[in-house]
């Protein structure tokens, strides 16, 4: 089980809602990461009304989600995950290259889990924009 904000646990054992998108995002308060975070949350009515819950999950602290989340006023939770044990799960720590530096880091990804966390699609190396939409257009082709 993973600590996140809105005072829930995320335990990918025991999901609650029919489909769970988790999408996993490098750093709070960047530019790329703020923006998906909003896109995601433009779009959050319309995932809960297929039946899915949206969780971020990064290696930033809970006080930092805390005050990422408060700041988007993201009606999701943000799971922390600073020991990189739901990253290395789902395989989103890759080297990638930081001002001519090689860093381990996440690779941004988005993942729809079923209610039992069995993946069934996933999105890897992804760009910003129109992803969210992507997601939601993906999760509307899985429940026709």
């Amino acid at each position: 089980m993973w600590e996140s904000t809105k005072n829930k646990t995320f335990n990918l054992k025991k999901l609650d809602a029919e489909y769970t998108i988790l999408y996993f995002y490098p750093k709070d308060n960047t530019p790329g990461c703020t923006r998906e975070g909003l896109d995601f949350k433009k779009l959050y009515k319309k995932f809960l009304n297929l039946g899915a819950d949206i969780f971020g999950v990064s290696r930033d602290s809970l006080k930092s989600h805390e005050n990422f989340s408060e700041k988007m006023k993201c009606p999701f939770s943000l799971i922390s995950d600073p020991e990189e044990i739901l990253c290395k799960k789902f395989d989103v720590i890759k080297e990638k290259n930081m001002y001519g530096r090689k860093v381990m880091g996440i690779e941004r990804s988005t993942f729809i889990l079923d209610k039992k966390g069995k993946v069934i699609k996933e999105w890897r190396k992804i760009k910003v924009p129109g992803h969210a939409e992507e997601v939601l257009s993906s999760l509307k082709e899985i429940l026709e």
